[in-house]
Parts: structure tokens; C-alpha cells; sequence
């Protein structure tokens, strides 16, 4: 080669794992070359999926693991530690008087207008919260503090309990935290098999309740989370994959898996969050500026708003029963799910969800041993799935057993068979409508400027309907949809999210403090980065939770650096971005800052998608099928291998690919773009 020398390969890796399948996601860069691949999950022996996938990338596609540049994991270990509450046994320590905070809460139940509704337990119960008398007041000034012996007494105390671990949490240490090191001190000195965190350390965030939650949510999920991480890290040496282990974040950027270790709260929605961050990166791919993201597995649906190519964020999202308040990409979701279990309740109404047949036995018709109906299960009865292998040849569906699992159902209503499935899928439809919509007006948009976009195992499979009853105009397929989650990790930024708590009101005074606390913060936000490895510039985003004086909540307001200096500014924008979500504004009204936020972002691989060429015309189906539509029909089938940018073809279809099926509805036209996303545009009057 006249003493040129190829290029190095050089692989990077996205990895999410769900109740069913690890996907993979793997990029060679040189060549720019994706491999996909989805794995069915071990839990019997978790991490072995790790390996066979790992394994079968190399024999596949040629992956070398010792060129693996990058690694990216995305996991649901900690969420469903919260979930299934088999997380560590705790205890707290607080100010004396203020051991109630937890069980007391906010004092809202689940369910308003239900009589039976009870909230939650908490995951320290009251037994194991103990007082001190120490105390900070809220101008970080010390009245009292803490007595050593009470510290020891109340360690003894949760050392009888028998407690993995400790969190403390003690009055305004938003403000000064220094009581709260002095505890954790004085526990590391006597008891040091006991993990500890101070509330200040996980979130430093005003008001006791949402800081002490998320401090437990942080100790509660530790050992599992550190447990399966380092796990995860043993696995990857043994493969000899040299580069260290980044983790998905629920702020839908990436951590190092040591940091990982002690900041686990920061990852309880990285599944979702990185789902979210792949659907982002390809809505800018192909150039749309407002998104609907779908993502559904086995017992969830989720949707999330793209606008501007750009994730929407939020705090407050629930984990489980739990509000988790660190900043994290906004989902909502609702229970219904491809395995989703169809019954019949005892006044003969069909319902679906939200228990789930989960990945063991899973659907009927996976032929695993399940042999109540599901959502998956009414798709095949009604012809929209069957017709190839699944999960890239792990999955072989049998027809007659999804037929023999809804027929139970349909004899108690005295339907057909194939009547009864389409009222499942119709059931399911309806309630993911109805959780959008509820979207929708919260997020103050018009669903009408949005295009759908499904992934996940079921997302294409129920998204197109979804699409045509809110009365969506288009939809986008992406090529590979069933591991868009896998997508997010491999192309996520490094992203760190810091925050000081003001509260104080808006005036010339505060400036200079504002302008203090931005520069402590920006130079957390660059150490945080260098601490993760990143050599890059620091992209910060600076935010400010405000309010008017008087109200009980704040709402975010992006802000410029170069507006911190400026009063008339910053009111300004808070008066635009309060007349935006609520329809009002008082300019005349005293303005109160109560955090300021910071996002340090260190850009991550954007990878260059090369267009395919382009040879227009109207796809070739692979064969015709039977579909239920209201009565038996024949439709194209086509294999998404075969279809080139360029081709159209009109609906009803099905396209079946290694990791999905896309069901197309009637009354859409489809086109396969430059990047062989398929795209749905709805003929006028199709929309239910």
C-alpha cells in the first residue's frame, strides 16, 4: 500500500439492559460501520449476557475487544432495586423533632378521590430514624452542636437494627454542611463497615423532605448498584476491554462507573434517559425539530417531547412510589407494555395491564411457557407479527399458541377470537392516548407539530396507530428501532449537574452573589469533567429556579451567563418564561431566586451517518400475509434488509427486521429516506 498503513480499528459500544433483552450497540469508527445485536437477559447470572453478547459481536461483525475505545452501559439495576424494595436496610439520623419528615412527606396521597388510597411506606422506617439535637440555622450559623455521645447512641441504636448503611440529613445544610461531615465523621471512626451518605453530598438542594428522599434513594439502591457494577468492570477486564466503564444517566448524559459507585441516585432512570438521548440524536439526523418519542418494552410504555433536537428535563419524576428530584430527562409512563396481560374482570369488562408477563415465561406466543394473553399476543391473532424470527433469531413465534391464550378470553365475552385481540390492541391504544394527551397539556403543545417516533421491541409495532388516532400526521422509523436505548449510550455527552441554593430575592444586592455562585459552580462543573477524563472544552448551561414572592413553587428559567450582571435582564426572562407556561405574568412582582444550576457537558462521539443511495421507485414485498382488519385481508410483507432510500409503498404493511416488527396502518404512504429511516406521512381524513 506503498507504505501506508490501515487505521486502527477503533470500536464504540452502547449497551442498555431491560427485563428481556441487553441490546448492543456497537460503532466502528474507522469504517463508521454499526453492528446491533439483542441478547436475552440472564437473571439467573447476571452479566453473562455481557459476555455472549461481547462473543457474538466478535464472531459476527469482527468486533475486537481490545479495540473497544469506549464503553457505554445503560442499566435498570437500580430502579428496579426501588421497585421490588429489596435494597439495603437503613437508618437515618436527623435533628431531633424532625424524625417524622420522611413518613410526613408532602402530605398528598396517590389517588385524591379514592377512600382507600394509602401512601407508600417509606424505605427507613420510623423505628429506625433517630434525632440529635445538633443545630444550623438557616443562615448556616451554628446554635447548637452535636454531642458526640448522642452520634454514638444513635449509631449503637441502628447498629442493633442490624443496618447496612446510614444517612444523615440535619437542617439547612444546603446552607453549611458542616454538622453533617461531623456525623459522618464520628460513624467512619466507630462503625466502618457501615456505608454513610450526608444529604448534601448526594443533592444540595433546599427543603428536607426532597433532600433527605433522595440521600435514602442514594443509600437504599448503593450495594446492589456497586455490587452489579463492579461486577460489570470484572466482566469487561476478563474480556480485555480497555477502556473504562461509562454508565447511562437519568440526566440522559454518562458517568464514570466509578463515580457510579457512590453517586447511584444519578442513574435510576438511565434506561429510559438514554432512550430518550438516542431518539434525540436521530431527530437531528434527519433533521425534525419537534418529536413525540415512544419507546415501549414489556410492561411499560414511555413518551418523552423532543423540541429543537433537544431532550425536555425535569425533577419530580417518580420511581415507583418515590419523587426523585435530581435534574433528569422528562418521561412519562404509563403501564402498558407489549407483555402487558389482557383479563377479564368479574363484571365480564375486558382490560389490559398493568401486570406484565415479564421476560420469563413471557408472551404466550414466545413459547417460554405463558399462557395468559398479552398485548404481543393480540398482534399475532390479528396477522401483524409471526411472519419471521424475532430478537435476531432468539425468538420464534407460534401463532396457534397466541390464538389458544386469547380464545380463553374471548369464550367469557362471547367474541371471536380475532375481535377480541383487536379489542386488546384497541384497549392499549386508548390508555397510551390518554397518558399523551395528559402530556400534552401539561407541556402546553400542540400534538398537531409533532412527529411520532417508535423504537424499543414494541414501539413500531404499536406506534402508527398511536400516530393516527391523536391525529399525528407523520411518523419516523428509525432503522434500527429496538435498540435506540443501546443508540442514546453510545452517543451521549458527559453530563454533570450542579446547584447552589440562594433563595433570596431578585435585586442589585444578590448580582454579585449570583455571580460568585455561578464561578464556584463552573469550576465544580470543569473538575467534575477533567474527574471523568474528558480533555475538551466544558459546555455549561446555566439555569435559575424562580418565582414570585408569595408562591409555593418555582419554575426553571434558562439564563445566560452574560445576564447575571444584569437585573433588568433576568427579570425580564422570568417574566417571558412565567407568561409561557402559565398564561400570566406581574412584572410589577418581587421576584425571588431560590437555586441556581449549572450543566457541565463534555461533548460526546457524534457519529456520521452516510447516506445510502438512492434508487426511487415502488418497494418489492417479500410475500403477502393475512391481517385482521375488521375482516381478513391480504397485505405486503416486506423485509426492511431489502428496502433502499428512496422506495415507497402504501399501507396496510408490515415490515419485519431482526430486532422489531413496524406495523403500518391503513391510509399512510411510506418512504424509505437517505439514512433508510422509514417515514409515514397520513392521507388526509385518515386519522381516527
Amino acid at each position: 500500500m506503498d507504505g501506508q498503513h490501515p487505521a486502527a480499528e477503533d470500536w464504540k459500544i452502547g449497551v442498555d439492559i431491560g427485563g428481556t433483552f441487553m441490546d448492543f450497540c456497537a460503532l466502528e469508527t474507522v469504517s463508521g460501520r454499526i453492528a446491533t445485536l439483542k441478547v436475552l437477559t440472564t437473571p439467573d447470572n447476571p452479566g453473562a449476557e455481557l459476555t455472549t453478547g461481547l462473543d457474538l459481536l466478535s464472531q459476527r461483525d469482527g468486533l475486537s475487544p481490545e479495540a473497544v475505545s469506549r464503553f457505554v452501559h445503560g442499566t435498570t439495576v437500580g430502579i428496579n432495586t426501588i421497585l421490588q424494595r429489596k435494597g439495603a436496610r437503613l437508618a437515618m439520623i436527623t435533628n431531633r423533632g424532625f424524625e417524622d419528615v420522611i413518613e410526613l412527606a408532602r402530605l398528598r396521597m396517590p389517588d385524591m378521590y379514592s377512600l382507600f388510597c394509602h401512601r407508600a411506606d417509606p424505605l427507613i422506617p420510623r423505628d429506625r430514624i433517630f434525632g440529635i439535637t445538633a443545630r444550623i440555622n438557616a443562615q448556616g450559623q451554628e446554635t447548637q452542636a452535636p454531642d458526640p455521645g448522642e452520634v454514638e447512641q444513635a449509631l449503637q441504636a441502628a447498629q442493633d437494627a442490624g443496618v447496612d448503611g446510614i444517612i444523615i440529613c440535619l437542617l439547612h445544610s444546603w446552607r453549611q454542611d458542616r454538622h453533617e461531615r461531623t456525623v459522618k465523621e464520628l460513624i467512619a471512626a466507630r462503625a466502618p463497615e457501615l456505608f454513610c451518605f450526608t444529604s448534601a453530598e448526594v443533592w444540595p438542594v433546599i427543603r428536607e423532605y426532597e433532600r433527605s428522599s433522595t440521600a435514602i434513594m442514594n443509600g437504599y439502591v448503593h450495594p446492589r448498584v456497586s455490587g452489579y457494577l463492579g461486577a460489570l468492570e470484572t466482566r469487561l477486564a476478563q474480556k480485555s476491554v480497555p477502556a473504562k466503564a461509562l454508565l447511562t444517566k437519568s440526566n440522559g448524559g454518562v458517568m464514570s462507573a466509578r463515580e457510579g459507585h457512590r453517586n447511584c441516585v444519578s442513574m435510576l432512570l438511565s434506561g429510559t434517559a438514554s432512550g430518550v438521548t438516542g431518539a434525540a440524536w436521530l431527530a437531528r439526523q434527519a433533521g425534525l425539530e419537534r418529536v413525540l418519542t415512544l419507546d415501549i418494552g414489556g410492561t411499560s410504555a414511555d413518551f418523552a417531547l423532543v423540541i429543537d433536537g433537544a431532550p425536555q428535563f425535569g425533577s419530580g419524576e417518580m420511581i415507583g412510589d418515590f419523587p426523585l428530584y435530581i435534574p433528569s430527562v422528562s418521561v412519562s409512563s404509563i403501564a402498558i407494555g407489549g407483555g402487558s396481560i389482557a383479563s377479564v374482570d368479574d363484571h365480564g369488562v375486558l382490560r389490559v395491564g398493568p401486570e406484565s408477563a415479564g421476560s420469563t415465561p413471557g408472551p404466550a406466543c414466545y413459547g417460554r411457557g405463558g399462557r395468559f394473553a398479552t398485548v404481543t399476543d393480540a398482534m399475532a391473532v390479528c396477522g401483524w407479527l409471526g411472519h419471521s424470527e424475532l430478537a435476531y433469531g432468539q425468538l420464534q413465534m407460534d401463532r396457534e399458541l397466541a390464538v389458544q391464550a386469547v380464545r380463553v378470553l374471548a369464550d367469557r365475552l362471547d367474541r371471536s377470537v380475532e375481535d377480541t385481540a383487536q379489542a386488546i390492541i384497541d384497549i392499549a391504544l386508548s390508555e397510551m392516548f390518554v397518558e399523551v394527551e395528559k402530556l400534552a397539556s401539561r407541556e402546553g403543545v400542540d400534538l398537531r407539530d409533532f412527529t411520532l417516533m417508535p423504537f424499543g421491541g414494541g414501539g413500531p409495532m404499536l406506534g402508527a396507530f398511536l400516530a393516527r388516532d391523536l391525529g399525528l400526521s407523520r411518523v419516523l422509523a428509525p432503522r434500527r428501532p429496538g435498540v435506540v436505548s443501546a443508540l442514546g449510550g453510545l452517543v451521549a455527552d458527559l453530563r454533570g449537574d450542579f446547584i447552589r441554593t440562594v433563595f433570596e430575592p431578585l435585586n442589585e444586592v444578590l448580582l454579585p452573589k449570583l455571580q460568585s455562585a455561578f464561578a464556584e459552580l463552573a469550576q465544580e462543573g470543569r473538575s467534575w469533567l477533567a474527574s471523568q477524563g474528558h480533555k475538551g472544552a466544558a459546555d455549561l448551561h446555566l439555569s435559575a429556579d424562580m418565582r414570585y414572592s408569595g408562591q409555593s413553587f418555582e419554575i426553571e428559567v434558562s439564563l445566560p451567563t452574560d445576564a447575571l450582571g444584569d437585573l433588568e435582564a433576568l427579570s425580564a426572562l422570568f417574566h417571558k418564561t412565567h407568561q409561557q407556561l402559565y398564561d400570566f405574568s406581574d412584572p410589577a412582582g418581587v421576584i425571588e431566586v431560590v437555586n441556581l444550576r449549572l450543566s457541565a457537558i463534555g461533548v460526546g462521539p457524534n457519529p456520521a451517518l452516510r447516506a445510502a443511495p438512492r434508487q426511487e421507485g415502488i418497494a418489492e414485498a417479500r410475500q403477502t400475509v393475512e391481517v385482521y382488519l375488521g375482516q381478513a385481508r391480504q397485505i405486503p410483507l416486506f423485509d426492511r434488509q431489502d428496502l433502499v432510500a428512496g422506495a415507497t409503498f402504501p399501507g396496510p404493511a408490515i415490515v419485519a427486521q431482526e430486532d422489531t416488527t413496524f406495523a403500518i396502518p391503513e391510509g399512510c404512504a411510506a418512504t424509505v429516506d437517505g439514512a433508510l429511516n422509514i417515514s409515514l406521512s397520513f392521507e388526509a381524513g385518515a386519522n381516527r
